[in-house]
């Protein structure tokens, strides 16, 4: 009997090329498929609800996968925690119908930028955190960021991609929140474009910094052109947060 296993997982994605497979390098996916071969003793391949970039973390990554195995769901949850390296965690594990795809059902995710802003970056929260010592100017940054809510065209914050792929996009929610030297972006959409939350971060910073003048974003998304916009923030301070179906 076939069976589809749906996975949420949790993983630091510091040592890693990011989630796909890739040929002479280290993935998530990789070495998640192989953890899945030792405790089944089938080859299974992956499907996720979307790639993360090298560098780039989870909370809450899902994908399933198709197998013919009848270990029972805790015994395979356990096994694979036992057998995976300590920087990715089987967080849940269910039984999901045959038809269920991780990417295709997916309505929305969401994921949150966290930047440390102060006189000094922060030792344990190194690899999880961007560090950005100049002063910000944050109600200007929540005002610019506003132009970026509902469905837009943002090809202008759309990375180089191997595949040709519609860039309208529908921004749900974007908040951002300070406490203490701590400002985290959180952002909630129907899906996102190759490096769209790390290139919408560099140009809100570009805003906050004063190195772009007040009104930029919105002339920014309209032009439809990546060279206007900021650099790509590093992808050590992007998480995914959560994927709803």
């Amino acid at each position: 009997m076939i069976r589809n296993i749906l996975l949420k997982i949790e993983y630091d994605g510091t040592n890693y090329s990011g989630w796909q497979s890739q040929k002479n390098s280290r993935s998530i996916q990789d070495t998640t498929e192989a953890a899945l071969k030792r405790i089944t003793g089938r080859k299974a391949r992956l499907i996720s609800c979307g790639r993360t970039d090298a560098g780039v973390h989870a909370l809450g990554q899902i994908a399933n996968f198709k197998t013919t195995s009848d270990i029972l769901l805790y015994k395979l949850q356990r096994g694979l925690n036992s057998v995976l390296p300590k920087d990715i965690v089987i967080k849940e594990i269910r039984e999901a119908p045959l038809k269920f795809h991780s990417r295709f059902d997916a309505k929305s995710k969401t994921y949150c930028y966290t930047i440390i802003n102060g006189a000094s970056p922060s030792a344990v929260q190194r690899d999880f955190t961007a560090y950005i010592p100049y002063k910000l100017d944050l109600p200007l940054i929540k005002k610019e960021a506003k132009h970026l809510l509902g469905k837009h065209d943002f090809k202008s914050f759309q990375a180089a991609d191997k595949v040709e792929r519609s860039s309208i996009r529908t921004i749900k929610r974007l908040d951002i929140k300070k406490a203490g030297n701590s400002i985290k972006i959180t952002v909630e959409a129907d899906g996102f474009l190759y490096n769209m939350v790390r290139n919408i971060v560099g140009t809100l910073l570009e805003i906050g910094k004063g190195r772009l003048k007040p009104g930029s974003m919105g002339k920014i998304l309209k032009a439809k052109d990546r060279k206007l916009a900021g650099p790509t923030a590093s992808a050590r301070g992007l998480c995914l947060m959560e994927v709803k179906y």
